[in-house]
């Protein structure tokens, strides 16, 4: 018989089986989950909503990607949290975002690559892309890149995720 996982957002796969996790936040327009959404499947990896998976529950998988949209410079606080509570580990992770200016993800995911490094986890890549953007001032003008993330974002996030599964 199968068990199901607590916090698994997409289909269900005995523990066994499962080897990737992609654990998300997508609030606004589902930016993010669309690329979580491309990621899993690229990889046959399980989605996880980092609102309500257990952290005991990521030392399950053996490749782990955290993503979230970018709030005033800053992840989802439900993603920090997260990550603030995982066991130490050694499990492959990588960290990826939509936001209305990508080009500063690097900046934007240091805090959390340095969480996950401090904790024993190998950090093996990131992703971001732009996403619509309608927080603040913005929502005032229609937002910052209304159709994106685009096909050929998603793509990029596929080709992304599977070079990571590739290089185990």
């Amino acid at each position: 018989m199968e068990q199901r996982r607590p916090g698994l957002v997409g289909r269900s796969r005995t523990i066994a089986a499962a080897r990737s996790a992609i654990v998300f936040v997508s609030r606004h327009h589902a930016n993010t989950q669309r690329v979580a959404e491309a990621m899993a499947r690229a990889i046959g990896a399980d989605l996880l909503n980092a609102e309500t998976t257990d952290p005991q529950t990521l030392t399950k998988y053996d490749l782990i990607g955290f993503g979230s949209g970018i709030y005033f410079g800053s992840p989802h606080r439900a993603l920090r949290r997260l990550v603030l509570d995982l066991p130490p580990g050694t499990k492959r992770v990588f960290v990826f975002s939509t936001a209305g200016l990508p080009f500063l993800s690097r900046l934007w995911h240091c805090r959390l690559k340095r969480k996950l490094c401090r904790k024993g986890y190998l950090f093996v890549g990131e992703f971001s892309c732009r996403g619509w953007d309608t927080v603040g001032p913005l929502r005032l003008i229609g937002g910052l890149n209304r159709h994106h993330p685009s096909d050929d974002d998603l793509n990029r996030a596929s080709l992304f995720a599977r070079s990571l599964q590739e290089n185990q």
